[in-house]
């Protein structure tokens, strides 16, 4: 029987980044996957999402450089070329994961695990003794039961991104962050391109006035957007709405994810009361005191980012000191869309119910010198602060790199900085970062 101090279940960003982490600190780690190392955010998510952005984005700029004077002329699109040079990112960063492995003495095992006791673990027939198990079992996409779906050639996220041929109208249910991204992605390459939201509005949980811009461009890119739809009944080639009738090649449902919580029923670790989460402490330890787990299966957000970090913060608990968790305040949001949202902590209205006074200021990318001269101006910065001390409560980017400039709002918020230690700092002219500083000089005075 092979020993382990640690056994990781789950390759995706919650494990593979704890797997490295406890090693790191001097741990005999295992990590075994069902599926392809990297996760849904590697294999099925973030990342080939951000590579069909970058093409579409090439395709913009190209339209864009025609407005002011340099002629091109777009004659085909290769879309096989452009499902090549995704796959090449995928494969690319799932070497550099075997790497780290590799380099961490790390055993990857490919297989599904089972829990046979609170310290055992089976997996292809074998069985692995651990001081400690990590859970870090992802999800799956979750299909609604629309009337025909079943019996429909949909498509989900574990499947989009492998279309050989691009389509010429794609029906996308779902106007969360994913489906919309995909929208932003399929549109500039000619794609007719149709979203359906069965909510009031789509990004619902994104900044409102961020949401109005981004409709704004799904006009400009020609994308039929429905909310609030009531969806009749599916056809394999139409979706039949309460009022028309939208026809599609390809249809799309990206309409959330359900966590995968079946590893827990062998040892009856406890979920919580809506029974959707593994129920866990602070520390991420689960009813069982040597199992942990983290990313998509408890109650936090299904970002990979959230899961990477929460298994870290798990790993050190285990094997080295105790850590506070994450909150939900400190875990940046982010939309690749064009312009992109990023934000993190309080909204105006969450601040407000939860007894702040607050001040709130916004600047627009349109008066901004960089924004002006690289045609990249629209947009705004908006930051929530606590009206008498200045304690920094939330921030909003939306434009151009902002899924990069959150990112300072929000280590001035981890340092416990105010927005004087934002208005202190010299920011380079001229770069969007400055409008932070502009912003923050104009609350405080």
């Amino acid at each position: 029987m092979r020993k382990y101090n640690l056994i990781v279940i789950g390759a995706g960003p919650g494990g593979y980044v704890a797997a490295v982490e406890a090693a790191k600190l001097g741990q005999k780690v295992a990590v075994i996957e069902k599926e392809k190392i990297g996760g849904t955010c590697l294999n099925v998510g973030c990342i080939p999402s951000k590579a069909y952005l970058k093409h579409a984005s090439w395709i913009e700029s190209l339209n864009e450089a025609n407005q002011f004077g340099i002629s091109t002329q777009l004659t085909a699109i290769d879309y096989s070329k452009l499902v090549e040079r995704k796959n090449g990112v995928v494969n690319q960063l799932q070497q550099g994961i075997h790497y780290l492995f590799k380099q961490h003495n790390i055993d990857y095992i490919e297989g599904e695990a089972r829990l046979s006791g609170t310290h055992e673990v089976i997996v292809n027939n074998d069985v692995l003794d651990t001081d400690f198990i990590l859970l870090a079992t992802g999800s799956n996409p979750f299909v609604p039961p629309i009337k025909g779906i079943e019996s429909v050639n949909y498509l989900t996220t574990d499947t989009f991104f492998d279309l050989k041929e691009l389509p010429n109208k794609l029906s996308i249910i779902g106007g969360g962050v994913i489906g919309i991204e995909l929208a932003f992605a399929m549109a500039p390459l000619g794609v007719e391109v149709s979203v359906i939201e069965v909510a009031p509005s789509i990004l619902m949980t994104e900044d409102k006035e961020a949401i109005l811009l981004i409709k704004k461009q799904l006009k400009k890119m020609n994308v039929t957007l429905i909310e609030g739809a009531l969806i009749k009944e599916v056809t394999h080639s139409d979706i039949q709405l309460e009022d028309q009738s939208i026809s599609f090649d390809e249809l799309l449902v990206v309409t959330g994810r359900k966590n995968n919580l079946s590893i827990l029923d062998t040892l009856n670790i406890a979920k919580t009361a809506n029974q959707k989460f593994v129920e866990v402490n602070r520390y991420y330890q689960t009813s069982i005191n040597n199992i942990y787990a983290v990313g998509d299966i408890v109650d936090s957000f299904m970002l990979a980012h959230a899961a990477s970090k929460e298994g870290i913060k798990a790993v050190r608990h285990m094997f080295c000191k105790k850590e506070a968790p994450l909150l939900k305040e400190q875990i940046p949001r982010c939309v690749y869309t064009h312009p992109e949202i990023a934000s993190f902590g309080l909204s105006e209205e969450e601040a407000k119910e939860k007894g702040y006074e607050i001040l709130v200021s916004k600047t627009n990318y349109s008066a901004n010198g960089r924004a002006i001269s690289g045609n990249e101006t629209t947009g705004f910065i908006k930051i929530i602060a606590e009206k008498e001390h200045h304690e920094l409560l939330g921030g909003v980017i939306v434009g151009a790199n902002a899924t990069e400039m959150i990112h300072t709002i929000l280590a001035a918020k981890e340092s416990e900085g105010r927005l004087e230690e934002i208005e202190k700092m010299t920011f380079a002219h001229p770069t969007l970062s400055e409008m932070m500083g502009e912003l923050a000089s104009e609350m405080i005075f």
